[in-house]
């Protein structure tokens, strides 16, 4: 094998490997731009992490919440969060989803839609006891 083919082998394989690794920087570019173009649709809206609170009627339940600040608090993005006038338990996962005590097994985008899926699990005959854990 000649020297002039050695060389342009090589230089065929560095031209592959930077094409690969600026397609691999511009697709991460799109995913990060797509994540925070997400999270700034959502903010704003009730419920929302950093959005104002909420007071509504949900199938004939009052649900309000509020964003929180304080110690006692599970960090950034805590709400207090009441069904009837009965403090509703609420979890924020790691994705930044949150979750009931109502209803372990499902997550929701907001802490509003987390109190509708929590009144829907309720149904209409059952209480939240006042007691969050």
């Amino acid at each position: 094998m000649s020297s002039v083919s050695r060389v342009s082998v090589a230089n065929r394989l560095t031209r592959r490997h930077l094409i690969a690794v600026a397609a691999a920087a511009a697709l991460g570019a799109v995913g990060a731009f797509r994540g925070l173009r997400e999270k700034d649709e959502r903010e704003g809206l009730p419920g929302a992490p950093g959005g104002p609170g909420f007071d509504e009627t949900y199938r004939g339940r009052r649900i309000q919440g509020e964003p929180t600040t304080g110690e006692r608090e599970h960090g950034p993005g805590g709400w207090r969060v009441t069904v009837d006038g009965q403090p509703l338990g609420l979890m924020r996962r790691a994705d930044g989803s949150y979750l009931s005590m109502v209803d372990h097994y499902q997550s929701y985008a907001t802490p509003l839609a987390a109190a509708r899926g929590a009144v829907d699990e309720l149904g209409s005959y059952q209480t939240l006891s006042g007691r969050l854990h």
